[in-house]
């Protein structure tokens, strides 16, 4: 009876994995029977700060939008396609972010790149990084939209303010007037402050000419580029083979 008044408690308190751990160790009594009482809290106190980080991690990255739901455990390093494995991995390890540098994923069609940068920003979203990705063209038309109805201004500083944007599909599309602004604005704020990744599928020198103009162009780039990691994918479509990355 004592043992369930404590479960109702730490449940009452919000501690329901040190409840459920608890639950637990006195169904398993052998078990744990060899440990002292300190060990045993501690173990409770572990499955606690376990699960609220697995929760905050959840919440980070469903508030990332991620395309999709990967990690870099997925990442299939034995396709002949550019990539260097040791580099990857240094990536997942966030110091990148931590430096606030930028990334670049640049390759063809299919070739995995939506794949890397996704598992990648799990990576970021695990390590405790507020991460956000969207395609260029929804955030061009999010911010034409916010401009009519009052809200540009907060969505540009939400933009600028995440540790690591992604933009996806970038430089698919001319950039009109409002689009390079609103660009050289969001990366102006982020730059030296936080992340920036870019994912095309044309190469880093096509740039500058889907942005259109040349001043603007320039102000951009060497904002996002002179410090950032640039990551080529060669090789074939990816999607000619079912259930590898896309």
């Amino acid at each position: 009876m004592l043992h369930h008044k404590t479960i109702e408690k730490l449940c009452e308190l919000r501690l329901n994995a040190m409840a459920d751990a608890l639950e637990e160790q006195q169904h398993n009594s052998r078990q744990y029977e060899s440990l002292c009482f300190e060990d045993r809290l501690g173990l409770l106190v572990d499955r606690e700060l376990t699960r609220r980080e697995n929760n905050r991690t959840k919440l980070r990255l469903s508030k990332a939008h991620l395309r999709w739901s990967v990690t870099i455990h997925d990442v299939d390093f034995s396709i002949a396609r550019g990539l260097k494995k040791n580099e990857i991995l240094n990536l997942a390890s966030g110091a990148w972010i931590q430096h606030r540098e930028n990334c670049t994923i640049s390759g063809l069609t299919g070739t995995g790149k939506t794949f890397l940068a996704c598992a990648l920003a799990h990576s970021a979203c695990a390590m405790g990084y507020r991460v956000l990705y969207i395609r260029a063209p929804k955030l061009f038309e999010e911010l034409d939209t916010a401009r009519n109805d009052g809200r540009h201004r907060n969505l540009m500083t939400a933009y600028a303010r995440v540790d690591l944007l992604i933009i996806d599909e970038w430089a698919s599309t001319p950039m009109s007037v409002s689009d390079r602004r609103d660009v050289l604005e969001i990366v102006e704020e982020r730059y030296r402050q936080h992340s920036t990744m870019l994912v095309s599928q044309f190469p880093v020198d096509d740039w500058h000419k889907a942005i259109g103009d040349p001043t603007l162009a320039d102000a951009i780039l060497d904002r996002l580029i002179h410090n950032a990691h640039q990551l080529s994918i060669t090789g074939d479509s990816l999607r000619k083979n079912v259930g590898v990355e896309k």
